[in-house]
């Protein structure tokens, strides 16, 4: 009931883009900073910051899905890279290509961190 006057009562604004990049963003920025206990520093490019929102997107939820987005094309397909061995602490950047993210290892780190 609660919900329903403040719906009444408050005028939302449909995001758009930009707002959408800014909340992957933000996102990201989260896993980013959980990654670097680990020795890793994460990068997107601006095609997968596009394919993030593309995948994120729902027309009736807005941007509620795009935290889910982040988990399954970033941190778990990053978790599968690593337990591959494909990716290893340092700077990985992440790309899209084919409609789907790619993880490269642009620099390994010179040291590993303490565990």
């Amino acid at each position: 009931e609660f919900m329903n006057r403040v719906d009444d009562l408050i005028v939302f604004r449909q995001l758009t883009k930009d707002d959408m990049n800014k909340i992957v963003e933000l996102e990201v920025a989260k896993v980013t900073r959980r990654l670097k206990d680990r020795g890793f520093e994460l990068q997107l490019t601006d095609a997968a910051k596009k394919l993030l929102v593309e995948k994120g997107w729902d027309e009736e939820y807005g941007a509620r899905p795009l935290r889910r987005a982040v988990e399954k094309y970033v941190e778990d397909e990053m978790a599968e890279e690593i337990l591959r061995g494909s990716i290893k602490p340092g700077l990985v950047t992440v790309n899209a290509a084919d409609d789907k993210l790619v993880f490269l290892q642009e620099k390994p780190a010179t040291t590993t961190p303490a565990s």
